[in-house]
C-alpha cells in the first residue's frame, strides 16, 4: 500500500477501559509523533483520577484536555468527566456541557465527528472495550472523510458490545485487532508512516 501520514488519534472506550488504555500506553515511547485524544465514560465526579493513574504507567505525557489547548505529538489528552471534548479546525481542543448525545456525555461520537472535520484522511480512529454503542456514528464519518479505523476484536474486550456495535455500523472496517497488538499497530502506523 502507499505510504500515509497519520497526524492524530482518537480512542473512544468505556467498560474496561481503565486496563485497555494502559494495555496501549504502556507500549508507546515518548518520543511517540502524534497526539492521542481520548473520551472515556466516566462517572461526572470522577476528576482528574484517569489522567493520573495512566500518567503514572506511560511514558507518554498523560493530561486532562484544557479548553483551547493546542494538540501535541506524544501527550494524551483525556476528556473530562461530564464535558464533550471537540477537536477544531484549528487542530485545538475545545470543552462542551451541551446534552448528551447517544446517552453519553463525554459522547465518543462528538470526538470522533470533529475530528474528522479536522485531520480528514490524516485520523486514526480507534473503539476499544465498552458496553455502549457510543463510537459506531462517529466511526463511520471518520471511515467517509477517509480516516483510518481500528477496533478491538471483542473476543479481547471485557466489555464487547461497543466494539461489536461498531464493527456493525461498520463492517469494512481497516483493522480488528486484539488488544495486545493495538499499541504496536499504532506504532507502525505512525512512526514508520506505511501501511503493512
Amino acid at each position: 500500500m502507499t505510504d500515509r501520514h497519520f497526524s492524530c488519534i482518537v480512542i473512544g472506550v468505556s467498560a474496561g477501559g481503565l486496563k485497555a488504555l494502559i494495555s496501549i500506553f504502556k507500549g508507546i515511547s515518548a518520543d511517540f509523533p502524534a497526539p492521542i485524544v481520548v473520551v472515556q465514560h466516566e462517572k461526572a465526579d470522577s476528576g482528574d483520577l484517569l489522567s493520573s493513574i495512566l500518567n503514572s504507567k506511560s511514558a507518554l505525557s498523560v493530561k486532562t484536555a484544557e479548553e483551547k489547548e493546542i494538540l501535541k505529538g506524544g501527550v494524551v489528552y483525556i476528556c473530562p468527566a461530564d464535558y464533550h471534548l471537540l477537536v477544531e479546525e484549528d487542530k485545538t481542543l475545545s470543552l462542551s456541557a451541551e446534552p448528551k448525545v447517544n446517552f453519553s456525555r463525554p459522547s465518543i461520537d462528538v470526538l470522533f465527528e470533529t475530528a474528522a472535520i479536522a485531520y480528514g484522511d490524516e485520523l486514526i480512529a480507534v473503539i476499544l472495550t465498552g458496553a455502549s454503542s457510543d463510537g459506531s456514528i462517529g466511526l463511520v464519518e471518520v471511515m467517509e472523510r477517509g480516516g483510518y479505523s481500528i477496533v478491538q476484536d471483542p473476543a479481547t474486550a471485557y466489555s464487547r458490545y461497543m466494539p461489536e456495535a461498531a464493527l456493525q455500523a461498520c463492517p469494512d472496517v481497516n483493522e480488528i485487532l486484539p488488544l495486545e497488538e493495538i499499541h504496536s499497530r499504532l506504532i507502525s502506523l505512525c512512526v514508520k508512516g506505511s501501511l503493512k
